[in-house]
């Protein structure tokens, strides 16, 4: 299979996984499910804008950040492994990561804050997000943007048509897929875990 290819397939994954677009359906329509088709069109744009433009830079400036503060790639791929591995645990048992959630308070706008930070954009998204680039060139880079701007339309979709979807899947169909997506996570976590272990070992 070709690198790219196979690295924008991996990386897709795993942000779909993290973000699971259809289990945050339910926080969406919880949150603004009582406003107007308009309404939720204009919270859903600005909540995914804003995530695409935090995974996007954190992305882009992955490597700078490593310099200025003299991080590791082996200590990213481990800290970052544990962190989706800690979420991906709490979503095999049905409930979402205390690292993605947030209170929800009144006086703050639902757009900015609880979905697109931490719900969308939270750790384990730019952890993930740090990992993937940094590992590559350029081209990864933007494989792994175009791939998390794909995910972004997807989920903006589901927002939208929030309301059919969970009443076509369901409570228990949410339970199995936030549960598979946790399994998937977990994998993720200790292969990033596993591979900076490695990498962290081999240069001592």
């Amino acid at each position: 299979m070709n690198p790219l290819l196979e690295h924008a397939i991996t990386v897709f994954m795993a942000f779909f996984a993290i973000m699971n677009p259809i289990a945050n359906t339910t926080v969406f329509l919880g949150l603004v499910g009582d406003r107007d088709k308009s309404e939720q069109r204009k919270v859903a744009i600005k909540a995914l804008l804003l995530t695409f433009v935090i995974i996007a830079l954190f992305s882009l400036l992955g490597k700078s950040i490593f310099h200025l503060f003299g991080i590791t790639l082996p200590a990213l791929r481990i800290a970052g492994g544990i962190l989706v591995f800690l979420i991906g645990y709490h979503m095999l048992h049905g409930s979402n990561s205390k690292l993605h959630t947030a209170d929800d308070t009144a006086d703050t706008d639902v757009a900015v804050s609880p979905l697109a930070v931490p719900l969308l954009a939270g750790p384990g998204t730019i952890a993930t997000a740090m990992n993937y680039s940094a590992a590559g060139g350029k081209m990864e880079i933007i494989v792994t943007i175009l791939a998390f701007m794909v995910l972004c339309m997807i989920t903006f979709i589901c927002f939208i048509f929030s309301s059919k979807i969970l009443s076509i899947i369901g409570r228990s169909g949410l339970g199995i897929i936030t549960r598979l997506m946790g399994l998937i996570l977990a994998v993720i976590g200790v292969q990033m875990f596993v591979v900076g272990l490695k990498a962290a070992i081999s240069t001592t």
